[in-house]
């Protein structure tokens, strides 16, 4: 795709008229977002329309996926964002409480007092998701874990359940800081004492990093173990999202601006985003997965989280990847067990991303999964829920012989 073509399409979405410009702004989308629709087209000639439609709507209406439900709450960011969270406590019977029902009185652990001392807090983890994605995407792993140790799931600010960035509503750039600043938020609203764990995937990874950065004490004092899924510390500018590197040259250059040009028509474009659903279907895919035989069910729950998320907060947050660097808050890591995972075939923050910080981590445990993309924790739930298991295990957070494996 050339430079020149990414400007005409942009100049007709936002000339054209009606239902055509519709077309054309979400086409433009698909092949920015991505810029590797080959493939996808022939794919698509395989299966017919209508099929596929009425097989969304099947597994719209049946898929358990995003299902899981806990003890709603909500922290307030530094601007006045609020941040929607939800908490599984501790199960003392040992149920795994995967109904989707949020935990009943009994479900949460006790606070005994002995002698008028308060027992000590649990460990709680707090599980931070990706760019356009939201809490819901650890669904496979909450429900392994859940009743066997206190979790903390949260929306970031603009996705899922949380309100849109009150600063970003206003124009404010949104940065990785920021992001680190909204999770200290959640943490004093829903895990305030007690030990913990920090799970992340690419975004929430990132998220992370920034936390550590801007509160090493908390790091010290608070966090006995961390899990980095398909994330990057830096250089994600020189990503090539397995295009050629002229094509990736052409759609960096256009990119940012292709972005807010399509942000600033935020409704147009949706009426396009759905109007060219096959096509983001085969991009999701693509960009998503990594192996061939992804349960139907698993791609269509991941077309539902990203189709979630408005093109105008796609557009706000993406400038912040490009500027994003961590690299010397790795540190920080070194003194607990850290987990670093990532798929084989990630093209979105590809594994040599999870290397760099293996690198700079030589104490933890680097896990690449074969025929695995970015969004390795649904399309390998079990190798995931694996890994993070024995990472509890020896945080402390559950003991050896818990079930909270595959």
């Amino acid at each position: 795709m050339s430079e020149i073509s990414a400007g005409d399409a942009v100049a007709t979405a936002a000339t054209a008229a009606g239902w055509r410009r519709a077309g054309f702004a979400g086409a433009a989308i698909g092949v920015i977002a991505a810029g590797a629709a080959a493939g996808v087209a022939v794919e698509r000639l395989t299966v017919g329309r209508g099929m596929r439609k009425r097989a969304r709507l099947a597994l719209d209406a049946t898929g358990p996926y995003g299902s899981l439900r806990g003890l709603p709450g909500r922290a307030t960011a530094d601007d006045g964002t609020e941040l929607y969270y939800e908490i599984d406590e501790v199960d003392p019977g040992g149920g795994s409480g995967t109904d989707g029902a949020p935990p009943g009185p009994a479900a949460g652990p006790r606070r005994r007092r002995l002698f008028g001392r308060k027992a000590p807090a649990p460990v709680t983890v707090v599980f931070s998701h990706g760019y356009c994605l939201s809490q819901d995407s650890w669904h496979f792993q909450r429900a392994a874990l859940r009743g066997l140790v206190r979790t903390v799931h949260w929306d970031q600010r603009s996705h899922g359940r949380s309100e849109r960035g009150r600063a970003q509503a206003q124009g404010v750039h949104v940065g990785i800081d920021q992001l680190g600043r909204d999770l200290r938020a959640v943490i004093d609203a829903a895990a305030p004492e007690g030990p913990l764990v920090l799970v992340g995937h690419s975004m929430g990874g990132m998220t992370m990093m920034a936390l550590a950065d801007q509160y090493p004490a908390l790091m010290r004092d608070r966090v006995a173990a961390v899990a980095f899924v398909g994330t990057s510390s830096g250089k994600l500018g020189e990503v090539n999202f397995g295009l050629p590197v002229a094509g990736v040259n052409a759609v960096r250059r256009v990119l940012p601006g292709v972005l807010r040009a399509l942000g600033s028509q935020a409704e147009l474009v949706e009426r396009g985003r759905r109007a060219t659903a096959d096509l983001f279907a085969g991009l999701i895919k693509r960009y998503s997965f990594g192996s061939r035989d992804v349960d139907p069910a698993v791609e269509r729950f991941a077309e539902r989280l990203i189709e979630s998320t408005p093109i105008d907060v796609v557009a706000e947050f993406y400038p912040a990847f490009a500027e994003h660097d961590k690299s010397n808050a790795l540190p920080l890591f070194r003194d607990v067990p850290v987990l670093i995972l990532a798929g084989d075939k990630d093209l979105v923050t590809p594994s040599a991303h999870s290397e760099a910080i293996a690198d700079e981590l030589p104490d933890a445990e680097l896990v690449i999964v074969p025929d695995a993309g970015h969004l390795v924790m649904l399309e390998h739930p079990e190798t995931v829920t694996d890994r993070l298991a024995d990472l509890l295990v020896r945080a402390g957070a559950v003991p050896e012989s818990s079930e909270a494996r595959g």
